[in-house]
């Protein structure tokens, strides 16, 4: 009976302490940061294949598919896979951090190209390119190197690090990979906060920008947390659990500040241009509903139209219809709407909207009398000015109030406190 039970409980115990049980939970996290950069990635994709010829859009698409693979291969579950197909214990070491130093020279070549500008060809930004580019791939050559030269026999998926701090030439890999990297995020960190202070920034891009800046600065603290944990090893101490449990959620909460931030821009523009598309469209409806007593039928409902077309149908709905009826427009009661308008307090340009407003229900309630269009009048500023007039519609007490002021004989009606 306490055989079977030990058993019972042994069994959920070893299968929770499997090797590939262990790697598939800690790979989650590394998971969800390369859907997230994913994400970013394909948000981006159309306009970088649109505009293929613009180089900035190029390398930040680059940019963030470089971090997708660092993430994807980062995974335990994706090391123990590429080491067992390569046959090669922890091959998976130096690629992962050429990965990593790939995407660090990817950075500080795109922040070049961010601070100078594309059109930039002087002998400064040239000399800063080739630094960038001999520097980072002598790393990731002198990384293969160290790794050829180390001897590393233990599979290591979660540790490896701190694992190997004290053995030759691999203890050389490490630090290396940790220090390319600290270099590019302390540049990029910098130039991308003394961006963010710049005057004149569009509100989504200083927000990008912003969450640029956390990520590359959580980064900092993914340096921290590795060379703490293999410094200590060096000094004879344990604290591998800053490497192993501190570390790897940073910096998947950098790559998703960092996907944010490439995202946040593009996407925060497009939803406020949707916004505002939505909004014009409804402010019309008053106007619109106006019209359609008029012309005895509206636009054709298009379901699968987009913001844009339905917006585009109703004005052109909306002028198509106003166009006759403000050719017979009384000019005087329009006048004196204006004025009424102004001495009841109203605002300058709300007074417009209001006269005008007045004017046209003026011409709607009475076109079975007018006369024949007067083609000489000019209408193009009510044409133009139709949102203004739908949003006075909205009000029919203020434009009740303007009309019955303008309408009565002088110093009957008092002014609105």
């Amino acid at each position: 009976m306490v055989m079977d039970l030990a058993g019972a409980v042994a069994g959920p115990v070893r299968l929770a302490l499997d090797p590939a049980v262990l790697a598939g939970r800690s790979s989650l996290s590394f998971w969800i940061a390369a859907a997230v950069l994913t994400a970013a990635l394909a948000i981006k994709l159309p306009t970088i294949i649109r505009l293929w010829q613009d180089p900035m859009l190029r390398a930040v698409g680059g940019l963030l598919l470089l971090a997708c693979a660092v993430f994807v291969f980062v995974a335990p579950s994706t090391i123990r896979w590429t080491n067992r197909v390569t046959g090669v214990p922890n091959i998976s070491a130096p690629w992962v951090y050429s990965l990593l130093t790939a995407f660090c020279g990817a950075c500080l070549l795109l922040i070049i190209a961010w601070r100078n500008g594309l059109s930039d060809r002087s002998a400064a930004t040239r000399r800063a390119t080739r630094w960038v580019v001999s520097a980072y791939s002598g790393v990731i050559v002198a990384l293969w190197v160290l790794f050829a030269l180390a001897d590393v026999p233990v599979e290591r998926l979660r540790d490896l690090d701190t694992y190997y701090a004290n053995t030759p030439y691999l203890r050389e890999m490490i630090v290396l990979y940790l220090v390319a990297h600290c270099v590019a995020v302390l540049i990029t960190s910098r130039v991308l906060w003394n961006w963010v202070r710049t005057d004149g920034l569009d509100v989504w891009l200083r927000c990008g920008l912003k969450s640029l800046g956390i990520g590359y600065g959580l980064n900092l603290l993914f340096d921290a947390s590795k060379f703490t944990a293999v410094a200590a090893r060096w000094t004879g101490h344990d604290l591998d659990w800053l490497s192993t449990d501190v570390a790897p959620p940073v910096a998947c909460v950098s790559a998703i500040m960092i996907a944010v931030g490439f995202i946040l821009p593009h996407a925060g523009q497009y939803l406020h241009d949707r916004w505002h598309v939505r909004l014009a469209h409804h402010e019309l409806r008053p106007l619109y509903l106006l019209m359609r007593t008029v012309n005895g039928r509206g636009t054709a409902l298009l379901p699968r139209g987009s913001p844009e077309l339905r917006l585009t149908r109703r004005e052109t709905f909306i002028r198509d219809v106003l166009l006759p009826l403000a050719r017979r427009i009384d000019e005087e009661l329009h006048r004196r709407a204006h004025r009424a308008a102004l001495e009841l307090g109203f605002a300058a340009q709300e007074a417009r909207a209001l006269a005008a407003a007045v004017a046209i229900l003026d011409v709607v309630e009475r076109r079975e009398h007018l006369s024949e269009d007067d083609g000489d009048r000019d209408t193009t500023e009510l044409l133009r000015e139709i949102g203004a007039v739908s949003r006075a519609l909205r009000h029919p007490d203020r434009v009740a109030a303007v009309r019955l002021r303008a309408s009565a004989p002088a110093g009957n009606v008092s002014v609105r406190e």
